[in-house]
């Protein structure tokens, strides 16, 4: 079980790593879209109409991507924090809850990324964001709709790293604060 445990951190930490740098990308991308917007607007009076989308696609693949590291850092939102000198019970409840809650929530969004009403494909998320376009650019929106499933796979991987890592008795790196 140990060595599960260690395979799921260590998937986990390399997945974290690369979604800080693709975030990191994307808020540079969103920066620069709205520097350049910006500067179009009041340099020249006439911005690109291209800009604001750009910029507004960079900011959800920096929003969802980011989420998924603040799960993994444990910065999310909580209701609560369960302090480690709590009893391992109690910690145990309180990694259940947010496991079920967190599987809950993010499960039926997940299923509704591949499958439409009825079980069809043909109506899921993906499949209709693949022959949507984006106004300004010819760019089918599924580039942008990629980050949903992405984002929830991440949280889930990060979310089986830290309960295989508690119930092996293993600090993860999110663990030390």
């Amino acid at each position: 079980m140990k060595s599960i445990a260690d395979i799921l951190c260590l998937i986990s930490d390399k997945l974290d790593g690369i979604l800080r740098v693709t975030a990191g990308f994307f808020v540079c991308v969103m920066v620069g879209a709205i520097c350049l917007q910006v500067a179009a607007r009041y340099g020249f009076a006439s911005p690109p109409a291209w800009t604001e989308e750009v910029a507004r696609y960079a900011m959800v693949w920096v929003g969802l991507l980011g989420a998924s590291v603040a799960f993994k850092a444990k910065f999310d939102p909580a209701l609560f924090h369960i302090p480690d000198r709590a009893g391992r019970a109690v910690r145990l409840v309180a990694g259940t809850v947010r496991a079920a809650s967190v599987l809950i929530f993010l499960a039926p969004v997940l299923w509704y990324c591949f499958y439409g009403p009825g079980m069809n494909t043909a109506r899921s998320f993906l499949a209709r964001s693949l022959v949507t376009k984006a106004e300004t650019f010819d760019m089918p929106t599924i580039f942008v709709a990629v980050t949903v499933p992405i984002f929830i796979c991440a949280i889930f991987i990060h979310g089986l790293a830290q309960i295989s890592a508690f119930l092996t008795h293993k600090n993860t790196s999110s663990d030390k604060d």
